[in-house]
């Protein structure tokens, strides 16, 4: 049973980073899934790739995976580069500008 530990990133539906600090724990699919001829569905008989663990931290996670002898790979975050500050549209009216505004 091989697993992957890592930090999700955020999706491109939202804006904030609600769901990316936990550490989650994804077990790798033991077969391949299989198309059922009569409805069309994707299967699987593997019920470990459904299950999805959420830690706090990377250590419990690596602790959880070495006490229940889970073979696992970590994946490290990207760090994020630091937004630069967003100017607003009224900003370009002001009156401290450096040059004139013109179209």
């Amino acid at each position: 049973m091989r697993a992957r530990i890592y930090q999700p990133a955020k999706t491109a539906m939202q804006s904030g980073t609600a769901k990316t600090r936990q550490w989650v724990l994804d077990f790798a699919p033991a077969s391949a899934r299989a198309i059922d001829p009569l409805m069309g569905w994707t299967s699987s008989g593997d019920t470990q790739s459904q299950v999805r663990l959420r830690f706090e931290s990377r250590e419990a996670a690596e602790e959880y995976a070495r006490e229940k002898g889970i073979d696992y790979t970590l994946v490290e975050p990207h760090s994020r580069k630091p937004n630069v500050r967003a100017r607003g549209y009224g900003e370009n009216f002001a009156t401290d500008r450096r040059a004139p505004w013109t179209h």
